[in-house]
């Protein structure tokens, strides 16, 4: 079982308070020295007081994580959805760019917004969160990325079993009946696209939980609330289902309501190809080997292996062999309509 390194040697220790400060400041941004960590694992996000009133967020990227290519055509897909007046927090344009460095890192400043989380349950909350989704496939349907990465098969599927297979994590009494499973799952999820058919691929949000969603009352927006997306830090690629599977929740039937609640809202903006529901069980399938890969990749940071302890236990594995044979039992029937 591979350890983890300790907190001195891992590049976000260098993320003092004054470190991160000066950084700020690098960029001529004033502030008054109050600091509060907000919770973020892949990289590292702080917000800070201005010395004119008022906060800031900074975010600092993981190094080696994206290029500076990959960061700006993010900060570019956001800035296209700003332009469209869509409801996203981009990143603030300072001294004509929203990427800045500091000693190695590259980081970007934000306004601070509030809110509370949705209620995905409500069906009226489901449709207006279809209608955005729409509004936001509808800009990100204009140009693709080009350095950013993709989301299919090979990224989230054969590479993640590949380096999970080479990290040492899976423990050796489990490491081949894990394997065998995981192959017979990513066979499914083949099948599953190529009953779709050829899907096309657009510019998404990517990681669309209901944690990358703040909800705003009538008198912060002055337009009726609703809600305001923060974070666009795992965009990429990808088949316009993956942004609204991720918004259902609960039991089969219970997510199947969910999703025509959904498809209503996304419809009255943007057609939606019926031939992507095929390939629901396929990406969720892909979202959880791609989720332990992500772990077994970030485990010499500290803070992961704090938070998520029982990553490296075997029961984490057993749990995970089962999900896939569920996984695996759903990839077989097609959806129903």
């Amino acid at each position: 079982m591979k350890k983890p390194s300790a907190a001195s040697s891992h590049p976000f220790s260098r993320l003092t308070p004054d470190w991160i400060l000066d950084a700020i400041e690098s960029v001529g941004v004033g502030v008054d020295g109050r600091l509060s960590a907000l919770n973020s694992y892949e990289n590292r996000v702080w917000q800070a007081g201005l010395v004119n009133g008022g906060d800031i967020v900074v975010k600092f990227y993981r190094p080696n994580r994206w290029t500076e290519a990959q960061l700006l055509e993010e900060h570019e897909f956001v800035a296209d959805m700003k332009a469209a007046e869509l409801p996203v927090v981009a990143p603030l344009t300072i001294n004509g760019s929203s990427l800045h460095s500091f000693s190695g890192f590259h980081f970007a400043i934000f306004p601070r917004q509030g809110g509370r989380a949705p209620e995905f349950e409500s069906p009226e909350v489901l449709e207006w969160m279809g209608r955005l989704m729409a509004r936001i496939h509808i800009v990100g349907a204009r140009t693709p990325f080009v350095a950013r990465e993709r989301l299919d098969l090979d990224s989230f599927g054969y590479r993640a079993r590949d380096a999970l297979l080479a990290s040492e994590m899976i423990p050796d009494e489990i490491v081949d009946v894990w394997e065998s499973v995981v192959n017979q799952a990513l066979s499914y999820a083949t099948a599953c696209f190529d009953r779709a058919g050829p899907v096309r691929y657009i510019r998404l949000h990517g990681d669309c939980h209901a944690g990358n969603v703040l909800w705003l009352p009538v008198a912060r927006t002055g337009h009726g609330g609703g809600p305001f997306f923060v974070d666009f830090d795992d965009a990429r690629m990808g088949p316009a289902i993956q942004d609204l599977w991720m918004l259902l929740s609960g039991e089969e039937n219970e997510m199947a309501v969910q999703l025509q609640h959904v498809l209503r809202g996304y419809e009255s903006m943007r057609d939606f190809d019926y031939a992507e529901l095929q390939i629901i069980e396929a990406l969720r399938t892909l979202r959880l080997l791609h989720h332990s890969a992500w772990l077994a990749k970030r485990w010499d940071d500290p803070a992961f292996p704090a938070a998520f302890p029982w990553f490296s236990m075997p029961r984490y594995w057993e749990e995970r062999i089962l999900e896939l044979r569920e996984q695996v039992a759903r990839m077989e029937s097609a959806p129903s309509s």
